[in-house]
């Protein structure tokens, strides 16, 4: 946009003032959301038990997980 730093901080806080928010949706990762981190420990722990099995996922499954 052209802006430089001093220019593009003005600018939102002014935003902010008049707006009285955050101009902008802040939004966490799903990452590291509660369910898939506990998915993570879990597939963790079985590999370092020496449990590993192959997991298959078809496409449907795994669009339906990123939508969680």
């Amino acid at each position: 946009m052209g802006l430089n730093m001093t220019t593009a901080f003005t600018v939102f806080t002014k935003t902010v003032v008049r707006q009285g928010k955050i101009p902008f949706e802040i939004a966490v990762d799903p990452f590291y959301g509660e369910a898939n981190q506990a998915y993570l420990k879990k597939v963790i722990d079985e590999y370092e038990s020496g449990g590993v099995k192959l997991i298959t996922k078809t496409m449907e499954e795994l669009e339906a997980m990123a939508n969680e």
